[in-house]
């Protein structure tokens, strides 16, 4: 007469299935990840350490290039500005360490 209702069972076959999908998944984005490591973060702070270790050797009577497109020659340091100076007329301006962006001159290093 009436339809018998059946109870809700797990079905392992079903649970089975869908760890077996989920792991290509998993392993797709690990490989991302991976990816992604090596292209733009191990670049980034190899490029982020040289631009430090760079400030941090900036001496007087080197050529440097800011990150404004200014060209000159150091003039002083200090613990965070450096004076350059530039063109004939000697002007000199004074910016943070941080905005240096190149250094021209090639030191010899005795290490």
């Amino acid at each position: 007469m009436y339809p018998t209702l059946l109870a809700a069972t797990s079905d392992p076959v079903g649970s089975v299935l869908g760890a077996e999908s989920a792991l290509p998944m998993i392993a797709s984005l690990g490989l991302m990840v991976v990816v992604f490591y090596f292209l733009l973060i191990r670049p980034e702070r190899k490029r982020s350490k040289k631009l430090k270790s760079m400030i941090e050797s900036m001496q007087v009577a080197d050529e440097v290039i800011t990150a404004s497109g200014v060209i000159g020659i150091v003039v002083s340091v200090k613990e965070d500005s450096v004076v350059i100076e530039t063109g004939p007329d000697k002007t000199k301006i004074r910016f943070l360490k941080t905005a240096v962006v190149e250094n021209r001159t090639v030191h010899d290093d005795v290490s």
